[in-house]
C-alpha cells in the first residue's frame, strides 16, 4: 500500500520508523531484532536508509597510496527483499543521487518494482568525506528533484531508453525530505522552501522532515510550506537524544539547534543513563504536542535501537 494512501486512510496519527542497514558481514538477524520490538505498535511502514560507497586511500609498501572503493552496507534491494520475506510490512527504501548514475538508479527502481515495492524516498545525499560540496556522478543528478522527476516519468512508462515502446509504467509513491531548520546549503529559508516546492512539483507525494527538537520550528515550517503552495502531507521526524556525545554530534552532522531548555536538563545529568532518560522525556513531550496539533504521523529515527523509542511510543500513542 502506498504511503500517501496510508496517510489519507488513517483516522488517527501513527508511528513509522527509519532503520539503518547492518554493516557488511553482519548477521541479518541484527536487523530483524531491531524491527521486532517495534511491531507492537503496528507501524504501517518502515524506511531503510541507503549508504553510498566510501573512498579510502590505503598506503602501499613503497609509500604511495592506492584508492579503494569500500562498500560498507548491503544495498537497498537486498535489504528490502529480506525484510519483506520476514515481516508483513511495507518497506520504504531510500534512493540517493550521490554515488549513482541515473542508469543505476533506474535499474534499482526496476528491481524494486519487480519486488512489488510501492514506495521510495528520493534524496540527493551528502558529499563524501573530504569533499566540501556535493559532486554528482557522471550521468548522475545534482538535485533530488531530478530523481523525483525520473521516478515520476517511470510511473508514466517513460524510461531512459526512449526507443522503448509501450513500456509498463511503475507505480511508486515518492517521499522527499524537508528541513524545518533549512538545508545547510540553502542560503535562506525561503530558498529552501522553493527547492522543496520543486520536488513536489516534480511528483513527490509527501514530505518527511529532518529531525528537530523545537516543535515551533516544525509548525513554522509547515506554515511556510502551505504559504508556498506545498499541499502534500508533511510528517515530522524525531530522534531522542541518548548520550552526551549527541550534544556535539547531532548539531554538527545535521545542522540543527538544540533548545536551551533541553540543554539545561542535559547539563544536570551525571552520566549517559540520565541523558538517555532526558531524551525519552523530551521526545515524548514533542510527540504528544505534535499529535495534539494535528500531525498525521510521526517518523522516528531509531538508528537500529528500539528501547527508548518503545518507551516514547507507549507514553505518546
Amino acid at each position: 500500500m502506498k504511503v500517501i494512501d496510508i496517510i489519507k486512510s488513517s483516522d488517527k496519527p501513527f508511528a513509522s520508523f527509519e532503520l539503518v542497514p547492518p554493516l557488511k558481514g553482519s548477521d541479518v538477524n541484527k536487523l530483524y531484532n531491531s524491527i521486532e520490538p517495534l511491531l507492537e505498535f503496528a507501524p504501517p511502514f518502515i524506511n531503510i536508509t541507503y549508504h553510498r560507497d566510501e573512498i579510502e586511500y590505503r598506503p602501499n609498501a613503497d609509500g604511495s597510496f592506492e584508492k579503494s572503493v569500500i562498500t560498507k552496507r548491503p544495498g537497498s534491494v537486498a535489504i528490502v527483499a529480506a525484510i519483506m520475506k520476514r515481516f508483513n510490512i511495507e518497506v520504504v527504501p531510500h534512493l540517493i543521487c550521490g554515488g549513482n548514475s541515473k542508469y543505476k538508479l533506474e535499474n534499482d527502481l526496476l528491481d524494486l518494482n519487480f519486488l512489488d515495492v510501492d514506495n521510495v524516498v528520493a534524496l540527493r545525499g551528502d558529499a563524501v568525506a573530504g569533499q566540501k560540496v556535493f559532486v554528482p556522478e557522471p550521468d548522475g543528478y545534482t538535485y533530488a528533484s531530478q530523481l523525483v522527476a525520473q521516478i515520476n516519468n517511470m510511473n508514466k512508462g517513460i524510461y531512459l531508453d526512449d526507443t522503448l515502446k509501450d513500456a509498463t509504467p511503475t507505480n511508486f509513491c515518492i517521499g522527499v525530505a524537508g528541513y524545518p531548520e533549512k538545508h545547510y546549503e540553502a542560503p535562506n529559508s525561503s530558498t529552501d522552501i522553493r527547492n522543496l516546492r520543486q520536488k513536489v512539483d516534480a511528483g513527490a507525494d509527501y514530505v518527511i522532515t529532518q529531525m528537530f527538537f523545537d516543535n515551533q520550528k516544525f509548525y513554522d515550517f509547515v506554515t511556510e510550506c502551505r504559504n508556498a503552495g506545498i499541499d502534500v502531507p508533511i510528517i515530522p521526524g524525531l530522534k531522542p537524544i541518548s548520550t552526551f556525545k549527541h550534544i556535539d554530534m547531532l548539531p554538527r552532522t545535521f545542522h540543527i539547534d538544540l533548545p536551551e531548555e533541553l540543554m539545561y536538563e542535559i547539563r544536570k545529568c551525571k552520566d549517559n543513563s540520565e541523558v538517555y532518560q532526558v531524551g525519552i522525556e523530551w521526545c515524548t513531550m514533542q510527540s504528544k504536542d505534535l499529535i495534539k496539533n494535528g500531525a498525521p504521523a510521526i517518523h522516528y529515527y531509531t538508528m537500529g535501537k528500539a528501547d527508548n523509542i518503545t518507551k516514547i511510543l507507549k507514553q505518546s500513542f
